[in-house]
């Protein structure tokens, strides 16, 4: 009997002090959670939603040709003064002074030699001289035709010289054919580039691109979209900085921006950086961008 009593108390302890143990290891797994799980919120780059400008684009290359020009066929041994080449002139200045003639500028621009071979002139002593109004430069597109329904007077472009390559001249389209070139199935339209600095060259090649269906609208950093198979998603910072997962549609992407269609308001806040330190329903720490 007292052996069954000892036995009896000793399994009763026994369970005491597993009980002790499991109590006392999910105790100090609670205090040790509260201690050490209350990291602070996820610093993200905050993008307030605002309307900017979108355009779809049209890519094309062309020669410029000076909007104005002249040339003067000149004997050397007519010339009284030696002529100063690659100068600006204003109209009326003297850019010649001959035996037989003074000539004089009939409009400002570049004062320059074109060279040519002396079989082609039959003679070493005739130069020619040119002047050239390069402030705005023109130069002739060949457009597909698939464009017809786009293409017209006005649109805005851009261009670019390979001798500036950080620098972007702005231009417009002037005129457009009437007709579609049965050979090339292309439309022909003259763009005129704005040039004041003089700096793209008559007979330079340039890169075009003609900006059609502009508009202004709703845009967020291509950076702050989801993909998710053919959805697309956003994280929104609602109230008390926490944030919310949203579906929006997009439009044309431009410059780093993507136009957003429907799932936004102008002037709501969006995650643009740090989209994988989060996820919803979670508190953060907004950093304006």
């Amino acid at each position: 009997m007292k052996r069954s009593k000892k036995i009896t108390i000793s399994i009763i302890i026994f369970f005491i002090v597993i009980a002790a143990i499991v109590i006392g290891r999910y105790s100090m797994g609670i205090y040790f959670k509260k201690k050490f799980s209350k990291r602070p919120p996820p610093g993200v780059i905050i993008n307030i939603v605002e309307n900017k400008n979108f355009s779809q684009t049209l890519e094309s290359y062309c020669t410029s040709l000076s909007s104005k020009t002249i040339s003067y066929k000149i004997k050397k041994n007519e010339l009284l003064e030696a002529i100063n080449f690659n100068i600006k002139v204003n109209k009326g200045d003297v850019i010649a002074k001959l035996s037989s003639k003074v000539i004089t500028a009939p409009f400002s621009g570049i004062l320059g030699k074109r060279g040519i071979s002396e079989s082609s002139l039959g003679s070493e002593n005739t130069i020619i001289l040119t002047l050239d109004d390069s402030r705005k430069v023109l130069c002739d597109l060949k457009i597909p035709e698939k464009y017809a329904s786009i293409l017209k007077r006005n649109l805005k472009l851009k261009a670019k010289f390979s001798a500036y390559k950080d620098k972007t001249y702005e231009g417009i389209i002037d005129s457009v054919a009437s007709r579609v070139d049965a050979q090339t199935r292309s439309i022909l339209a003259r763009a005129q580039i704005s040039n004041q600095d003089s700096e793209i060259i008559p007979g330079s090649l340039l890169e075009i691109e003609i900006l059609y269906n502009e508009k202004n609208t709703l845009s967020v950093p291509d950076t702050s979209i989801m993909y998710e198979g053919n959805k697309k998603f956003i994280y929104k910072l609602v109230d008390n900085n926490m944030i919310e997962k949203i579906e929006v549609k997009t439009g044309i992407r431009s410059e780093g921006n993507l136009e957003i269609l429907d799932g936004l308001n102008i002037g709501d806040k969006v995650i643009a950086e740090g989209l994988t330190k989060v996820r919803p329903g979670i508190k953060v720490k907004p950093i304006i961008q």
